[in-house]
């Protein structure tokens, strides 16, 4: 039987509306514009030009950390260690600037702090065995610790002589005539596309996704499942760097509580935005969209006049939800 042109357009069409409808990152982005149409119509304080650039603002320290979070939920485990990695390089920033380094050195102690962490945890658990959600509920202590032990639980809210571009680099805006960008918000589309790129576009990607989809037949495949699977935690502490170096540069002070309780919703941000917790899926733009949802929540939260304590329930209820979502999608496609 000949198939026409025609027939072949069509079936690709259906295949990429089919697609679309299934994508719980699609749903999620409906979410999103339904909420904002219902916020704009509830308080005139949600579209100002101030609370979107709030919104825009806000979200980048979960989504950026929630990028890192994707590559290890996509891998098959877990990392609950990045709020408090994210504290203590915030800290080490801090501390080395106090004592009077530059910016540039400060900003490396604090990258290499954080892939310092991320290597631990990944021999840890690819090389001995352990389980991801042990060794990282461990760090989640000890990094907060090594913070206190750093700063002798002392705020740090002078930065050397570069205060003021650390002050920028978390706080700057950039201008494109009828609108601005905060610098965090450009920070966060730039690493977006690179992991993006890097899952969708190369083959460490598509081995992620291989030892996320089933580790054995990974490993049988020949893929190099440890090495991989040290260097997606290593990511994930590098993000957790990144935020804390922003988000040090945009709070002008840095205590041993910044970042507490930011694993759930940095959890909560890559599965709402369509990752697995089984392994196997997500991507950058759902980790994004996550990360808008929650922010959102949180905003809304403030401007309805609503009991901020309620946050977490909303997200609680928001993680059960993609949960489902998943768990349906993955008994249609068995059918």
């Amino acid at each position: 039987m000949t198939v026409t042109l025609e027939q072949t357009i069509a079936k690709r069409q259906h295949s990429w509306s089919s697609s679309l409808l299934s994508s719980q990152t699609f749903w999620v982005t409906i979410a999103i514009l339904c909420a904002g149409v219902f916020l704009s119509l509830e308080t005139s304080a949600f579209l100002t030009p101030q609370n979107v650039f709030n919104i825009t603002r806000n979200f980048t320290f979960t989504a950026i950390i929630a990028l890192g979070m994707t590559f290890v939920i996509i891998s098959g485990g877990i990392d609950l260690s990045v709020g408090s990695v994210l504290c203590l390089c915030s800290m080490v920033l801090a501390t080395t600037m106090h004592g009077g380094a530059s910016i540039e050195v400060g900003i490396l102690a604090a990258l290499v702090t954080g892939l310092a962490v991320g290597l631990f945890n990944g021999v840890l658990i690819a090389y001995l065995g352990f389980p991801s959600f042990v060794v990282t509920l461990g760090m989640l202590s000890g990094a907060r610790s090594f913070a206190m032990i750093a700063s002798n639980n002392l705020t740090v809210f002078q930065f050397g002589p570069d205060h003021n571009k650390l002050l920028y680099l978390g706080g700057g805006t950039v201008n494109f005539g009828l609108f601005s960008l905060s610098l965090p918000v450009i920070y966060t589309l730039i690493l977006a596309a690179i992991a993006g790129f890097v899952l969708r576009w190369t083959k460490f990607g598509r081995h992620v996704f291989a030892i996320g989809g089933n580790e054995h037949a990974a490993t049988l495949a020949g893929i190099p499942v440890r090495p991989i699977k040290v260097v997606v935690f290593m990511i994930s502490s590098l993000t957790a760097a990144i935020a804390g170096i922003i988000e040090t540069g945009w709070l002008g002070a840095v205590t041993t509580n910044i970042g507490s309780g930011m694993e759930l919703q940095v959890i909560a941000a890559a599965v709402i935005g369509g990752a697995s917790l089984v392994g196997g899926a997500g991507t950058a733009i759902g980790a994004l969209v996550g990360a808008v949802l929650i922010e959102i929540i949180r905003n809304s939260l403030g401007l309805l006049g609503i009991n901020p304590f309620w946050q977490g329930t909303v997200i609680g209820a928001a993680i059960i939800v993609a949960v489902a979502f998943e768990r349906v999608r993955q008994l249609q496609s068995k059918e």
